[in-house]
């Protein structure tokens, strides 16, 4: 064996570097965040309409936030579930109350809240087939990636996936027409950001609750960016007026620490018992001061009037301008122009980031839900003086 050792330490090193190049950074590094700004190392000053990937909902390291993790950190830095946390029974009875579902489950990012989602439908319907639609992005788990339209990423697996009845989103005849007899649970982003900022009419969402309630399918929200109090409501849920099985929540959960978490309403969480769920780093002490103090911020600085109030202004000013339409709701909002990916360089040109979709004609917005009016004013000075 230590020979075998020996052997393998005289190989050359691969040219490779030490971080896997899984994504194109920006051009340079961010060295400091606050509010809707970030900082490169060169002292750079960004407007952020990006938000770290619809994360920082608070925004950037902000000051009660930070209070509650350096606090935390201090007390119990980490224990997992194996012993009951005071913070952690806080954290549940604040993220069901804010959500209005019934039960928690903590995790720590929106694939794995996908996946046990998913694994819940599977578990308590003992169906063999899931359900989802074009154009939906849920993760790159194994069951997420079931549901998940993306072949880039799905393909390689394909003989592993779990069989998926795919319907076009937003279809109320296709809805209508769909066999949900041997589906386990249907799972959609009630706004689908990947694929460009798509919607749906609060129509098609009651008759999917309805489709699902005479099936006997478990309807699941996966609101990992629609959450947290971007649509100007706490979730998507409550915009839309429907009540899923299950709903997923992740990046703004805990303003940046990573988080998930798996809500879900008392007649699932009745039919689930001990060992069905687990997680060693779900709920862990630091995660959940950050999503105590998210879910105080939100409420005591109106941040959900503050992010219909954003978008009602940009729709209203960016009027005339290249873009021709503004889609989404809230603070997830996507601007659609043939000149993208022109505009987008343009932005970046004036300090200004924001994100590409699949739709090669729609850029995200997604920032902060206090963003301020500086931000505003300069994204859309910088829009107007595009010229094609």
């Amino acid at each position: 064996m230590r020979a075998y050792a020996q052997d393998l330490r005289m190989l050359p090193s691969p040219a490779v570097p030490a971080l896997l190049p899984t994504y194109a950074p920006y051009p340079f590094p961010l060295v400091k965040g606050e509010g809707d700004r970030v900082f490169d190392d060169r002292g750079q000053a960004w407007w952020d309409f990006y938000g770290g990937h619809c994360v920082c909902a608070t925004g950037h390291s902000h000051p009660k936030v930070v209070q509650a993790v350096a606090d935390q950190a201090a007390s119990l830095l980490f224990y997992s579930a194996a012993a009951a946390l005071p913070v952690r029974d806080a954290a549940a009875a604040k993220i069901t109350a804010f959500s209005g579902m019934d039960s928690v489950f903590f995790c720590n990012s929106g694939a794995e809240a996908n996946e046990n989602a998913l694994k819940v439908a599977l578990l308590l319907t003992g169906r063999k087939t899931l359900g989802a639609f074009d154009g939906g992005w849920h993760g790159r788990t194994t069951l997420a990636l079931s549901v998940t339209d993306d072949p880039k990423i799905t393909q390689p697996f394909a003989d592993s996936l779990t069989p998926c009845l795919r319907l076009p989103f937003g279809d109320l005849a296709a809805l209508d027409t769909a066999d949900f007899s041997d589906v386990a649970g249907v799972i959609l982003e009630p706004i689908q950001s990947m694929a460009g900022i798509k919607t749906a009419s609060p129509e098609w969402f009651q008759a999917l609750r309805a489709k699902c309630d005479a099936t006997g399918t478990l309807l699941i929200f996966d609101e990992i960016q629609t959450g947290m109090g971007r649509m100007g409501t706490p979730f998507a849920a409550q915009f839309y007026g429907v009540r899923p099985d299950l709903m997923t929540s992740a990046k703004g959960l805990a303003s940046g620490v990573p988080m998930g978490a798996l809500l879900m309403t008392a007649a699932v969480a009745s039919k689930l018992k001990g060992g069905d769920l687990g997680s060693t780093f779900g709920g862990g002490p630091l995660a959940c001061a950050a999503l105590l103090a998210t879910v105080d911020v939100i409420e005591a600085e109106g941040l959900m009037a503050r992010a219909s109030e954003a978008a009602e202004q940009l729709r209203k000013e960016l009027k005339g301008s290249v873009v021709e339409a503004i889609q989404g709701e809230g603070l997830l909002l996507g601007l659609r122009t043939p000149h993208a990916a022109a505009l987008k360089k343009h932005l970046m040109a004036q300090n200004i980031l924001l994100g590409g979709s699949g739709d090669p004609q729609v850029l995200r917005l997604m920032p902060p839900l206090n963003v301020s009016g500086e931000a505003l004013e300069a994204l859309i000075a910088a829009i107007k003086s595009f010229k094609a």
